[in-house]
């Protein structure tokens, strides 16, 4: 059965809870992740891209010398692809990257990998943040404590408060998210996933359905 460590205000265990094996004890398909990952990325593109075409180009429109008697190679305009100013060949036009990924296939993909961090001991548990000051110092200090500093780490809050939000946003290391938004990709790339106990099993409850 799937075992979470709760921590103490000073980093100790206080306890542990078992998660339901149907959920956190899924099988860890790496295909599924890495589906799941290579979509989520892949929807952060904003497909904004562009280059003008020969058609798009300004100028052009007179030939630049006759057809035939030059010696030269025939030229019907200045902006084809071949000249310095031309319209560009088979360049990027705006698109969207979005990816489908049925939504049983993205329960799944968030499943297994929870079920990784618990299997890697990666994820541990606290009763709450307990920052309302809403200083980064505090809370730099206080996941200090539970021994998580300085690489990447990831905070599931049951609720955002405005405290831990503005607390949070002055540390490159650190994402905060609740447990409606965390994602397979955040989860993966955290170093460290640190859960309140409330949002722990709101995620539970959510991925059991």
């Amino acid at each position: 059965m799937p075992t979470v460590q709760v921590l103490d205000a000073k980093g100790k265990q206080a306890g542990s809870l078992e998660m339901k094996p149907d959920v956190f004890g899924a099988e860890i398909r790496a295909p599924l992740l890495h589906q799941a990952v290579t979509r989520e990325l892949a929807d952060r593109r904003a497909g904004t891209h562009d280059t003008k075409g020969r058609s798009e180009v300004s100028g052009g429109g007179r030939k630049p010398w006759k057809q035939k008697g030059t010696g030269r190679a025939r030229q019907g305009s200045t902006r084809a692809v071949q000249w310095k100013g031309g319209g560009k060949p088979f360049g990027p036009t705006p698109r969207s990257y979005d990816k489908a990924m049925p939504r049983s296939m993205r329960r799944g993909a968030l499943r297994a990998a929870m079920a990784a961090k618990i299997a890697a001991g990666q994820l541990s548990a606290v009763e709450t943040i307990g920052v309302t000051d809403g200083k980064t110092k505090s809370l730099v200090a206080r996941l200090g404590a539970l021994g998580l500093a300085g690489e990447p780490t990831l905070l599931v809050v049951h609720e955002l408060a405005e405290a831990v939000a503005r607390a949070a946003r002055n540390v490159p290391w650190l994402t905060v998210e609740t447990p409606t938004h965390v994602s397979v990709y955040q989860l993966l790339h955290a170093h460290h996933v640190l859960f309140e106990r409330a949002g722990l099993l709101a995620l539970e409850e959510a991925l059991a359905k």
